[in-house]
């Protein structure tokens, strides 16, 4: 298995071309009736952008969210139009977009993430200690950190503009976008992690939880997916942001599990740990990440890459 990996990107810079936000991760361009949607190499750990950029994180952030969205495009639709054919404005920034970049129809976001829990862990894990429930969904007594929950439940949080986002019940959900488009996205969100669960199995991974984001598109007309969820209120319901990638799901190696305890992750968990033993405060700035750190974070994200897709990172 190679393991080259390319240059850095830790931010782009697209003379000309109106740029519609930063996060912490992407830098969102507006190209009129389309977006940009460019995935950086920035790496944040509890809310802090650390200033050491890991190597082809955003290219598994783009590949793999254009699988999955390919993959499961059944069930519902998404708002990826290229990852690899732009508008030819853009030709003289070809090497910052190569691997890492989406052009995507513009939609109007949801105001809620839409998360999926298959195991107990994380916030859930906190919140089931203190209260035997997570989200309002109570659950059996007695499970242990990182057990299999009966099924799969439907725990939605709101969106923060920074710092942590909120877990919020179904109700509190439905509140904000609405009962029917609530029991939509949920039904959805459901299905997508049933089929993403099953895949990831077959190929040694364990998703634990995720995340999904969904947007509005009121000038869409494309046909309407399995679950019956083309049309709501306001337009199209169509998939956004990204899709079950390291940064939005928490990936575990099927091979050694074992409940009762926190599990070895293809994702952030392993730079979140050196910093746990250096005993940073969690507050900015971010301290360096030494390379072996570096080295080890980005291979972890490319081995969920193989893993998942079959193929290497191109």
């Amino acid at each position: 298995m190679s393991t080259a990996m390319s240059a850095v990107v830790w931010e782009t810079n697209l003379s000309g071309v109106p740029l519609r936000g930063r996060g912490k991760v992407r830098d969102i361009y507006d190209l009129g009736d389309r977006l940009l949607i460019v995935a950086s190499d920035r790496l944040s750990a509890f809310d802090v952008v650390l200033p050491t950029p890991i190597p082809d994180k955003g290219k598994v952030l783009t590949q793999l969210s254009a699988f999955w969205f390919e993959t499961l495009r059944d069930i519902v639709p998404h708002h990826v139009l290229s990852t690899t054919e732009f508008p030819a404005a853009l030709a003289p920034y070809a090497e910052q977009l190569r691997g890492r970049a989406m052009l995507v129809r513009k939609t109007e976001p949801l105001p809620i993430e839409c998360v999926v829990r298959g195991y107990l862990s994380g916030s859930g894990w906190k919140d089931y200690k203190t209260t035997g429930a997570v989200c309002g969904i109570a659950l059996p007594a007695g499970l242990r950190e990182s057990e299999k929950l009966p099924e799969p439940i439907f725990t939605p949080a709101t969106k923060a503009q920074s710092g942590h986002d909120e877990n919020i019940s179904f109700d509190e959900a439905a509140a904000q976008v609405g009962r029917p488009l609530a029991e939509k996205v949920r039904a959805i969100s459901l299905e997508i992690y049933r089929r993403a669960t099953e895949l990831a199995a077959a190929r040694g991974i364990l998703i634990a939880d995720t995340k999904f984001e969904f947007g509005l598109d009121p000038s869409a007309s494309l046909p309407s997916p399995s679950l019956g969820a083309s049309r709501a209120g306001g337009g199209e319901l169509v998939w956004i942001d990204e899709a079950l990638t390291p940064d939005s799901s928490r990936f575990w190696p099927s091979d050694g599990y074992e409940p009762g305890r926190g599990q070895p992750s293809f994702d952030k968990q392993y730079m979140r740990d050196y910093l746990e033993r250096i005993g940073w405060t969690k507050t900015p700035p971010g301290p360096e990440l030494p390379a072996d750190v570096v080295a080890g974070t980005s291979a972890k994200y490319r081995e969920a890459y193989r893993r998942l897709t079959g193929r290497e990172l191109s």
